[in-house]
């Protein structure tokens, strides 16, 4: 039986993304750990223009120089399991990025999230100077914010340091009202070409409207109305004001009255209809949506406590992705918001996760929990993997796409439920795990059976249902999809 060549992801996700990585310093002719990052970060397809030219040797004390907690990465190996680079592809071709949002030029849709990722004027400069088009400044109020140690948690995947969802208890700036806006001001007047917005959060109408004023008198390109954050210790502020429609409507209205520019409510994720104060927002002549912001959740690591003890808070990461594009989604199929430009938020790590909200409708995106874990760096892929899809597809233009998922989503009622996909096994690339055969036994129809003598499975065809749960927990990617064809007539 033929075993599969190695698994190129899984072996590039093993590295551990070093500062000054040993491995490229002592390669002289490429950069085997910027490949290794194009290949985590989805651009696996261009990641050989960085080894193509490293000698045998070279990859070799790439390896051995490597800094690993159980073995090096197989850089040798790696290089040579990566396609050839598209030569139709080269940075001279492919399409910009540019696009407007809520009338602001962009150079490319990706921004810093209002977070702990851009707290002061040194680090939202490193992340311009690295490429990001613009940044959501974290959130200025005038309370005194003191914050606690630990205020961070994760959960990761079992056995390893690779983060599925990320648990933070952090309120707003620290800094005061004037020093934030006067950092705000340098980088508008430092960096004209990017977009700089303020996020602001009041308890009262009166708070809104200063703080609202002082950012545009900053020279801001818009301002975000922070009416989403899970875990302020005051109530009524953060998500006590998403949750209610009234307030939404009232606070953006009094923010509308007195700025000339573009008005951004934020959204919460903590409610059951995102749409309701969406809808107000929208009433209330807002010019755009950010959405989402942090989930309330819980984790129980002691190591999270604060002096004994624990509290509910925000979750962020790659887990909580597919909800931010369903209320994306909801929000984009709201008629009666059509035009209403949106910001993605939640769990976007690479171009891929960018490019399922772009096409839900956005016209940015803002990253946090990926920057965290990988820093600014992480633009160059962003950028490169959206350039050569928009290439690859002919598409010159970012705003072509935008959106264009939305129709294809329907109601439950309208799906075909007269058809089914089966399942189809390659035996040349089936490593004989059983898997398949053990998750369909125990969560599935049981309509696979498993030689122990040639280790291979086979379907049964009039049990199958098409569900699909064992090409998903196939590890080898061993299991695809046949052609869709009518169900079975049910016997009577």
């Amino acid at each position: 039986m033929e075993k599969r060549n190695m698994h190129v992801e899984e072996e590039a996700a093993r590295c551990l993304f070093c500062n000054d990585a040993p491995c490229s310093r002592v390669c002289d002719h490429g950069d085997p750990a910027r490949a290794i990052r194009a290949i985590r970060f989805g651009n696996k397809n261009v990641a050989k223009r960085w080894v193509a030219r490293c000698t045998d040797a070279e990859l070799e004390d790439a390896e051995r120089a490597c800094i690993h907690y159980d073995r090096p990465v197989r850089i040798r190996e790696l290089v040579a399991s990566l396609p050839d680079e598209d030569k139709n592809f080269s940075a001279n071709t492919l399409p910009s990025l540019a696009i407007t949002f809520c009338g602001i030029p962009c150079e490319n849709p990706f921004f810093l999230a209002s977070s702990s990722v851009c707290t002061n004027y040194e680090m939202v400069a490193r992340a311009f100077e690295a490429g990001w088009a613009g940044v959501f400044y974290k959130t200025i109020c005038f309370d005194d914010i003191r914050e606690v140690s630990p205020r961070f948690d994760a959960v990761h995947k079992a056995g390893t340091s690779d983060i599925i969802s990320f648990r933070n208890m952090e309120q707003l700036s620290e800094n005061p009202v004037d020093v934030d806006f006067d950092i705000l001001r340098r980088l508008k007047r430092d960096y004209p070409s990017k977009v700089v917005v303020a996020s602001i959060m009041g308890s009262t109408e009166e708070q809104w409207i200063e703080l609202a004023k002082m950012a545009e008198q900053a020279g801001v390109d818009a301002v975000e109305l922070n009416f989403s954050c899970p875990q302020m210790r005051l109530a009524g502020m953060g998500s006590d004001v998403g949750q209610n429609a009234e307030l939404v409507l009232f606070y953006t209205v009094y923010v509308k009255r007195n700025v000339s520019i573009p008005v951004i409510p934020k959204m919460t994720p903590n409610i059951t209809h995102m749409n309701q104060p969406a809808i107000a927002a929208y009433f209330a002549q807002a010019d755009g949506i950010s959405a989402i912001n942090t989930i309330k959740s819980v984790t129980m690591s002691d190591f999270a406590e604060v002096s004994d003890k624990k509290v509910i808070s925000g979750l962020s990461g790659r887990a909580v992705k597919p909800i931010a594009l369903r209320f994306i989604l909801e929000m984009a199929r709201n008629p009666l918001m059509k035009g209403l430009q949106l910001s993605g938020v939640g769990g976007i790590e690479t171009w891929r996760d960018a490019l399922e909200f772009i096409q839900l409708g956005c016209h940015n995106v803002q990253v946090c929990t990926a920057v965290m874990q990988y820093g600014y760096r992480i633009i160059d892929d962003l950028t490169l993997g959206l350039q050569t899809y928009l290439a690859g597809r002919g598409i010159s233009n970012l705003e072509d796409i935008v959106g264009e998922q939305v129709p294809r989503f329907v109601n439950p009622s309208d799906l075909d439920r007269e058809t089914v996909v089966y399942p189809k096994i390659d035996k040349d690339r089936c490593i004989g795990c059983g898997r398949c055969y053990i998750s369909c036994q125990d969560g599935g129809h049981q309509a696979i059976v498993f030689d122990s003598e040639t280790r291979l499975p086979r379907l049964i065809g009039t049990r199958c249902v098409g569900c699909h749960l064992c090409r998903l927990v196939c590890p080898s990617g061993a299991i695809s999809m046949s052609k869709r064809v009518n169900k079975r007539p049910h016997k009577t």
